[in-house]
C-alpha cells in the first residue's frame, strides 16, 4: 500500500518531531482504525509508540485516494490507556 504526505502533514510531523518510522508502523499495522466523524473519506489509524512513553499516535489519512494521502499525525492524549 502506497502513501504520500500532504504539505500540512509534512509541516506538523516536523514541528511535532514525529518519526516517519512511527507513522509507517501505525499506518501499516494499527492497533485500532476509526472512521472520521465528520469526513467519511478519512480514516484514523492508532497505535502505541512504546519508545515514546507508550503514547498513542493517531495517523489520519484519506482512504479513497490512490496513493493514500496522510493528512496529519499527532499524539492523542485522549487515547492514553485506552488501547
Amino acid at each position: 500500500m502506497e502513501y504520500i504526505f500532504t504539505e500540512h502533514a509534512k509541516h506538523v510531523i516536523a514541528e511535532r518531531e514525529i518519526l516517519v518510522a512511527w507513522i509507517e508502523r501505525v499506518f501499516f499495522k494499527p492497533e485500532k482504525i476509526e472512521t472520521d466523524q465528520k469526513d467519511f473519506t478519512l480514516k484514523h489509524s492508532l497505535g502505541r509508540i512504546h519508545e515514546h512513553g507508550g503514547r498513542v499516535l493517531r495517523v489520519v489519512y484519506n482512504d479513497l485516494t490512490r496513493p493514500k494521502r496522510i493528512v496529519t499525525a499527532y499524539f492523542d492524549r485522549s487515547m492514553r490507556n485506552k488501547l
